[in-house]
């Protein structure tokens, strides 16, 4: 066994050994993680029942971002294999109610298990799956090493690494190749993440491009209800301009309030939403928008009053994409900060023009899509986002243009979700592993899948 791995096998188990007590106290006492806290440490030893007796299939998604990608896929899995029981695990709360939400009865919702080595082989044996799909890139070292031990195959599907993560991951490429080489499949976004994973030591037979499944899901979230009640929410008629600040982060609220109050005296009637990608700022950002004199009123205080303030604070999680809906134009936060931006194409979906900074790292194949289709526009600084905005507020003709240009890049980049599923499709008729634990395979229900 490779020593780097043996050295994380011992440190993640002193640390769930001494993290494990305190977890549960504190559950306790707050009340808080009470639903999934045993899952979640691998306690439940209640077994995932399903319906359907053919193969399993167990994915892996870990907050909201994750959950939006692997829905679309599970979708196609249920046309592509209908006979397969699914399991979705989650790491967040908002990811399993979003998952809920989202998916029929008959996908079992559970949280996933801490990486320590007892807490995954129970999960493993709980859900008996055939093959463990992770979405993205959530490379667990005893997730991966519990799977080829009991003969369970793997694939990374809708696979992302970043230029960030990977510089992380090539610190501890050590750990990283035994982990790479017990993956079957590498479904990746695009060309960058394919070479970036191979590179990693991904053997190059294993890997293919098939897209960003999370793309599929955008235009099925634009439902036309949604705009007129969250102009009722806000007040709103149809004339007037709504500059969104959308997953702010650091610095931006300061450049974004500066924007604001440049453009305001020539747009007096102009509503400014700003968003912050954690919520938890939002006192914050009050007290920045306080100490320069402007009025403001929080998301949360539109259900009991009418809106009034020219400013409204988001301070609701899951909303976000609702909000892009009343939007006249859209910056989209991290991108001005250097934290390599977020999914531009969600305003998109809704055919709003939209603007960003130049850290884009994370989402190159959403920008590179929205540029050459000249519905996105990159700012580099607080005066560009300026003029951009002043732009489009006040030039509607010109906004709805390049806001169909964005909607219609978003709908020409459907059908990533069918290939992830058919990576998954073929890994599954392929003949099983020999488990080296002693498990009895699951495998034997691939021949549901057989002609």
């Amino acid at each position: 066994m490779n020593p780097v791995y043996l050295t994380y096998l011992g440190l993640t188990s002193g640390l769930y050994a001494a993290g494990l007590p305190c977890a549960l106290l504190y559950s306790k006492l707050s009340g808080r993680y009470q639903r999934s806290i045993y899952q979640r440490m691998g306690i439940s030893s209640q077994p995932v029942i399903m319906d359907k007796h053919g193969p399993r299939l167990w994915l892996h998604a870990v907050s909201m971002g994750e959950v939006a990608a692997a829905i679309p896929i599970i979708e196609a899995l249920q046309t592509t294999v209908p006979c397969a029981g699914i399991v979705l695990s989650v790491s967040t709360e908002h990811g399993y109610d979003l998952a809920r939400s989202r998916l029929s009865a008959d996908i079992a919702c559970i949280y996933a298990p801490v990486d320590f080595i007892l807490s995954v082989r129970n999960a493993f044996r709980n859900i008996q799956p055939d093959v463990m799909v992770f979405v993205e890139t959530e490379l667990w070292p005893n997730w991966l090493m519990t799977a080829r031990r009991m003969g369970v195959r793997t694939v990374v599907v809708n696979g992302r690494i970043s230029e960030r993560a990977f510089r992380r991951y090539s610190k501890i490429r050590p750990l990283m190749q035994p982990i790479l080489g017990a993956i079957d499949a590498f479904s990746m976004i695009q060309d960058a993440d394919a070479q970036r994973i191979m590179a990693m030591g991904a053997d190059i037979g294993r890997i293919s491009v098939n897209g960003n499944a999370k793309y599929d899901l955008l235009t099925r979230q634009t439902s036309p209800h949604i705009a007129p009640a969250m102009r009722r929410l806000f007040a709103l008629n149809d004339r007037t301009p709504v500059f969104l600040a959308g997953s702010t982060r650091r610095f931006e609220e300061d450049i974004v309030l500066d924007v604001y109050q440049k453009i305001s005296p020539e747009i007096p009637d102009m509503l400014l939403i700003i968003a912050p990608r954690h919520p938890k700022r939002c006192n914050i950002i009050q007290q920045r928008i306080a100490a320069r004199g402007l009025k403001y009123q929080l998301r949360t205080e539109l259900d009991e009053i009418s809106r009034t303030a020219p400013i409204v604070i988001l301070n609701t999680m899951g909303e976000l994409q609702a909000a892009y809906s009343i939007a006249t134009v859209v910056f989209c936060g991290g991108s001005l900060a250097p934290l390599g931006g977020q999914n531009i194409l969600e305003p998109a979906a809704w055919g709003k023009p939209v603007l960003y900074g130049p850290s884009m790292e994370d989402f190159l194949d959403a920008r590179a899509i929205l540029e050459t289709s000249g519905g996105g526009i990159e700012v580099k600084n607080g005066d560009a986002l300026a003029e951009k905005v002043r732009f489009f507020l006040t030039r509607p003709d010109e906004t709805r243009y390049s806001g169909g240009l964005a909607r219609k890049a978003v709908e020409m980049n459907q059908g990533a979700a069918q290939k992830h599923a058919g990576v998954i499709r073929n890994i599954l008729a392929q003949n099983p592993l020999t488990p080296t634990d002693g498990r009895v395979s699951g495998n034997i229900r691939q021949a549901a899948l057989r002609p």
